[in-house]
């Protein structure tokens, strides 16, 4: 039977390298609660990515979650209906309004529909950087700046990626980061939120150890959302080989691209100018003139056992939690709704073959 490829593949580090972390671990029995593989993990994470304060997370939902509780919002926050639920969805579980925003020609928060949405109750932005590629972040600065609101990016896709030689964490208020599985970088289950003072990482600790400040201590009312000593350790190891893994992404993605010129059709993103990108997905977009709808083509690919993913669709105003909002409508978002209906993301990770891929473009030109 023909083996199943599917759209990513965690890359998992040396089994006998994690034994002998798991090891220590278990001599040591301190297997949670900021541990010695936490707080190595933790700075060798900042120094990787170029960045001075970051607090790890069991998962990245509840880093979101715990990001709008630190900024202290309120009200409405506008976001972009093209990403995954996780997003909305924390907004949501701060009892907060999202206010959908429709998206540029690479998937992001449009800037130039942002001012339209604020009303006396927004208190914050929160764009993605989808798959991994820049927000047009200076524009959105501007309006959050102007407006004397808060900026937090959902950064999920954007491990690694550098504009200028600078890492887009470092922009907005806070940034979160996923480590699952699925992602670039992972540890199995995993998130940070990256911070720009000591003042806001110390809150961000507290919030999510339940507000201890120390063993008697309680400044504040935090969650459980600490990261374990394995998935630590685990981190540790990945570190290791991480760009690694991201040249073989690049390798093919560009040569998703060059094979992808000669079909008719079929449309992808070039990198961006000046930015260093991770690859985390590849994305085409079928359009107009190709033979087959998305659907059919998606179909298609699974017939010889290739699973690309729709990302975003449907979009997430499509779900029963967001539907009825006045933002939702179909109306006002009409390049996220023709973006979400032509997108496939194809397979790519660091495992990978460049045959594979060139089979892959294979079928889809017909």
């Amino acid at each position: 039977m023909q083996k199943k490829i599917l759209v990513t593949q965690p890359f998992l580090p040396n089994l006998d390298d994690f034994v002998v972390s798991l090891k220590e671990i278990w001599d040591s029995k301190w297997i949670t609660n900021n541990g010695p593989f936490h707080e190595a993990f933790e700075k060798q994470l900042a120094k990787h990515l170029g960045v001075e304060y970051i607090s790890l997370f069991a998962n990245g939902t509840l880093a979101l979650i715990t990001a709008i509780q630190a900024l202290g919002l309120e009200g409405e926050v506008i976001t972009t209906p093209y990403s995954f639920v996780a997003t909305a969805h924390s907004i949501l579980w701060n009892k907060l309004t999202p206010v959908f925003v429709d998206v540029d020609e690479h998937g992001n928060l449009n800037p130039d529909k942002i001012e339209a949405a604020i009303t006396d109750k927004t208190s914050a932005i929160l764009p993605v950087h989808v798959y991994g590629n820049p927000c047009q972040h200076a524009k959105i600065e501007q309006i959050a700046r102007k407006h004397n609101l808060k900026l937090m990016y959902d950064a999920a896709h954007a491990f690694g990626v550098e504009e200028n030689g600078k890492s887009i964490l470092n922009y907005g208020d806070l940034s979160i980061l996923s480590f699952h599985a699925t992602k670039v970088f992972n540890t199995v289950e995993g998130g940070a939120i990256i911070s720009h003072s000591a003042e806001m990482k110390k809150h961000i600790d507290h919030l999510k150890n339940f507000g201890f400040e120390d063993e008697v201590t309680v400044v504040e009312a935090g969650i459980n959302a600490k990261m374990n000593e394995l998935q630590a350790a685990y981190g540790l190891l990945q570190l290791k080989t991480v760009d690694a893994q991201i040249e073989k992404r690049r390798q093919m993605a560009n040569r998703y691209r060059l094979l992808l010129k000669a079909v008719k059709g079929i449309g992808c993103f070039e990198d961006f100018e000046n930015v260093k990108h991770n690859y985390a997905y590849f994305p085409v977009f079928v359009q107009a003139d190709y033979p087959l709808v998305r659907d059919v083509l998606y179909e298609k690919l699974k017939e010889h056992n290739i699973f690309g993913r729709r990302y975003f669709y449907p979009l997430i105003t499509a779900f029963p939690p967001y539907r009825s909002l006045p933002s939702a409508r179909a109306e006002n978002l009409p390049r996220a709704v023709r973006m979400a209906s032509q997108v496939i993301c194809l397979p790519i990770y660091p495992e990978l073959d460049l045959k594979m891929v060139e089979r892959i473009v294979k079928i889809i030109n017909i």
